[in-house]
């Protein structure tokens, strides 16, 4: 999401190498377009290099290029509606703002001033949020006067959109668990975590200055706290128009290199995201899942059943793994654990499932 003119789809198509349209109009990028990018992890290229698996299959982010909000979006304005309902549907947001002057590269408000862009944006989205909230409030009205867990709940709404109207995004509150519920039934868009895109030119880029950044990290810092990445859209185009050996010898020269790892490693964080390997000669692979998922709920990510009849699961820590060299050795320092139902799985365990197999299904690794 961005206002028009920043970039954003020059830099999907580089980091997803992609072809969507980047033409330098306003609503160019009409209907999303969507996209899944690898997810960086050493610890997965060196599993890889060890079983020498026939499958690899790596954990993914799948992103969406939006077409911009403009001013008023929240009313309609520049096909706004569409674009918000775009941005419903996501479960994060990368937020790219532009920084560079470039007379070639028209901005929908005319000058370059990303405080104003990123008030734009936000005002949007809280706008379209208070109508969200209103329009749940106004359907409980009648039958919270009589009902006392209608009455609670619209109470509840009544909380969330004073929260809003102070200015405030849903994700910055301290709710209870049960008013989170209610703000997971209403799909806010500021309730969803945002990494925020400084999109500089290649030479502010190599240099690593522009005198937008240090204003836009404390804006920020004052309103979420959340990630802000500097970037370039255009230093990214370049690199990926080069041959190999030509992008290796320019990075060295310019002792700057490619920031798309960082940006897809900060949108996976951003959903709490994290994953676990099951490792074999047959396949080395990484399941995601949400952080703080337990051992029953995470092989419930390989198959059902893995979770109806979960027994235990065996855990090798991949440090364990690689400091050690095979699972014999691990087994022998004492570090291979049988963990049972109401076990965390941590980011990186490398697990071996027990369960019944009830229908025919067999042990899974």
């Amino acid at each position: 999401r961005r206002v028009h003119g920043v970039g954003k789809s020059t830099f999907f198509n580089t980091i997803t190498k992609s072809s969507v349209p980047a033409e330098n109009f306003p609503f160019c990028t009409i209907d999303p377009s969507e996209a899944r990018i690898n997810v960086p992890d050493s610890r997965f290229l060196w599993l890889c290099d060890l079983f020498k698996p026939a499958s690899k299959v790596p954990a993914y982010l799948s992103v969406t290029d939006i077409a911009g909000l403009v001013k008023g979006a929240a009313e309609g304005e520049g096909l706004g509606n569409a674009f918000l309902s775009h941005i419903k549907a996501v479960d994060a947001l990368y937020h790219m703002v532009r920084v560079f002057p470039d007379e070639d590269i028209t901005h929908v408000e005319g000058e370059i001033e990303p405080l104003r862009d990123l008030d734009i944006i936000r005002t949007e989205l809280l706008t379209k949020d208070i109508e969200c909230v209103t329009m749940a409030m106004s359907k409980l009205q009648r039958i919270a006067q009589t009902d006392k867990l209608k009455r609670w709940e619209f109470d509840c709404l009544g909380k969330i959109k004073e929260h809003l109207e102070s200015g405030r995004d849903a994700r910055c509150g301290t709710w209870a668990p049960k008013e989170i519920d209610v703000l997971n039934t209403l799909q806010l868009l500021t309730a969803k975590s945002a990494v925020y895109l400084i999109n500089m030119n290649p030479a502010d880029y190599i240099r690593k200055k522009n005198k937008w950044l240090a204003k836009i990290k404390a804006w920020v810092d004052e309103r979420t706290g959340e990630p802000v990445i500097p970037i370039s859209a255009g230093f990214e185009q370049q690199l990926m128009d080069m041959p190999a050996d030509e992008r290796e010898q320019f990075i060295k020269d310019q002792q700057a290199g490619s920031c798309v790892d960082k940006v897809v490693l900060a949108g996976y964080k951003a959903l709490h995201s994290c994953h676990f390997f099951t490792a074999g000669p047959d396949e080395v692979k990484c399941w995601t899942i949400q952080e703080g998922t337990k051992a029953p709920q995470a092989a419930g990510r390989i198959h059902t059943d893995f979770e109806k009849g979960f027994i235990c699961a065996e855990v090798m820590k991949f440090e364990d793994l690689k400091e050690h060299g095979s699972e014999n050795e691990v087994k022998a320092a004492g570090k291979y654990k049988q963990m049972g139902k109401e076990y965390v799985v941590a980011d990186g365990d490398i697990i071996f499932f027990k369960f019944n197999a009830g229908a025919g299904l067999t042990k899974k690794k």
